[in-house]
């Protein structure tokens, strides 16, 4: 049988982390985190990258005894069975599929808003989706009922213009899509379909071009902080900050697209754990230093733009500087969509491979080693509705799905130490027994709760906290991977019931799938 071709180094791997990681977080989503937290989102990029690097030290054990391409899914497939490997693998392909139709449209907005600048308009029913449009009527006359001598939103107006202006074709259905958003997905496609080799050298290409520019932005960023844009540091308290999770948690998403491409690695076992740690290192570095230069050039409350980067030099007459920044959003935005479109199809060839889909996912083209089906439907899974449906609609349901599967990814290796599954693992997280820190988590999660007013989602995420932490107790698990789990379920608590719903009734369609599809033709993978 065809195999993946092995090319990827440890530099290839961490390039392909921080691609998936600088992307819409830095140049985007960033923005609207900091207009609702000020400068102290720029603690939570840290609390974030902490809550992650837990979760990527059970991804690098599981990496270094399990070199498949399956990652989360081939993870717990191995602990827990098919039925939760399969839950997990239904939940990645929410989570790649979804996040990389967000990349798509905020790639349009940036190159669409470029061509503008050269005087190049592409007509507004093509650039814009269609949820967007029908719903500029009703939020048009809601903005003049609450800011009626304000003018309207850039994205407003061209969002009415698209409804306005677009012809009708079959039974009066307008024509509004987002055409770039398809294409860029079809050009990506067909880069990942010819080979990794030519993917990762195109890759390495964007990641050293944006990081050059990221360089830029703080060294001319900081001639321009104004420290008073600090004060106050937290604005709004805690629950400001903690309004931005979702943004600032669909930064992190990609990490674990490195352990997509274990088997066309060539150490996988070694380079996977390291290049993990690198890629989050540096990325949280930079988030760190680009928001407290955000938050020092201009207040705060002004940077709910799309964005930010550029509007900060753009406001302070740096206008050259703006537009680098937005060619560079372009080449980063490239970069997430390439390798959330790597690791997709990888993880369908490994589900493929259990019997879960059908054989053809599976399928290695001959003269490229890709997973060729696979990877046409994951085009198609992004393209079609990214020219479509609203970037609000997608963001926080990606967060959910991620958090999903890292807080499955800690406990697994909490069931594997229990069941010694992983006793050959090359790298292991290191272990201390949570019986003798629990307490002291409990004291300090009983005194914040019974000393501060929140809402329900938040009494449910405590009590499940609550049991974590004493049937850690109970089970001596391992520290470091048990706050992990109780991080990502932290995060999870922060987000809205309408995610909830929809993220249930997604995982109540896969369980459908598997129970008429999957549980008759599974071969484990344990």
């Amino acid at each position: 049988m065809k195999k993946l071709n092995q090319h990827l180094t440890q530099f290839d791997l961490t390039a392909l982390g921080i691609a998936a990681i600088i992307g819409a977080g830095i140049f985007s989503t960033v923005g609207n985190a900091a207009a609702q937290g000020g400068p102290a989102v720029s603690l939570l990029f840290v609390f974030t990258a902490f809550a992650c690097g837990l979760s990527a030290l059970c991804y690098a054990q599981f990496a270094s005894s399990l070199p498949n391409a399956g990652s989360a899914y081939s993870y717990a497939s191995h602990v827990f069975g098919p039925l939760v490997g399969w839950i997990i693998g239904w939940d990645l392909i929410m989570e790649y599929a979804i996040g990389n139709i967000a990349v798509a449209i905020s790639w349009s907005d940036y190159f669409t808003s470029l061509l503008h600048n050269v005087n190049i308009h592409i007509p507004e029913y093509l650039s814009t989706d269609y949820l967007s449009a029908a719903r500029s009527v009703k939020n048009i006359h809601d903005w003049q009922l609450l800011h009626p001598n304000e003018p309207m939103s850039v994205s407003l107006f061209e969002a009415s213009r698209a409804w306005n202006t677009a012809p009708c074709i079959l039974y009066n259905i307008k024509l509004i899509l987002d055409l770039p958003a398809m294409l860029i997905t079809v050009f990506i496609t067909w880069l990942t379909y010819i080979g990794i080799k030519e993917s990762k050298n195109f890759n390495n290409g964007l990641v050293i071009f944006k990081l050059l520019v990221l360089l830029l932005v703080i060294v001319m960023g900081i001639q321009f902080i104004n420290i008073d844009n600090w004060i106050p540091f937290a604005p709004h308290g805690l629950s400001g900050v903690a309004n931005g999770v979702s943004s600032v948690f669909f930064a992190y998403i990609g990490f674990d697209a490195i352990s997509t491409t274990a088997e066309e690695c060539k150490n996988p076992q070694k380079d996977i754990p390291k290049a993990m740690f690198w890629a989050l290192g540096i990325c949280t570095f930079l988030y760190v230093i680009i928001t407290l230069v955000l938050t020092g050039m201009v207040p705060y409350s002004t940077l709910s733009v799309g964005d930010p980067l550029a509007f900060v030099f753009n406001t302070n007459k740096l206008y050259w500087v703006g537009s680098v920044v937005a060619i560079s959003a372009l080449f980063a935005y490239t970069g997430v969509l390439l390798v959330f479109q790597i690791g997709q199809p990888r993880i369908w060839y490994s589900m493929s491979k259990d019997g879960l889909l059908p054989t053809i996912f599976s399928s290695i083209h001959e003269k490229y080693a890709t997973p060729w089906f696979a990877t046409i439907v994951a085009g198609l899974l992004v393209g079609i509705p990214s020219m479509f449906m609203n970037l609000v609609e997608v963001t926080d349901l990606t967060s959910i799905g991620t958090l999903f599967a890292f807080g499955m990814v800690c406990l697994g290796i909490l069931e594997s130490e229990q069941n010694q599954v992983l006793k050959n693992a090359k790298f292991k997280v290191p272990y201390f027994n949570s019986l003798y820190f629990n307490p002291v988590f409990l004291l300090i999660l009983i005194f914040v709760w019974l000393n501060n007013v929140f809402s329900i989602n938040y009494h449910i995420t405590f009590g499940v906290i609550t049991g974590l932490l004493l049937w850690g107790i109970f089970k001596k698990w391992s520290l470091l991977p048990l706050i992990g789990l109780i991080c990502n379920v932290l995060l999870l608590g922060t987000l809205g019931g309408t995610n909830w719903m929809r993220f249930l009734i997604w995982l109540a369609i896969g369980l459908a799938i598997y129970w008429f599809y999957g549980r008759k033709r599974v071969r484990s993978s344990q």
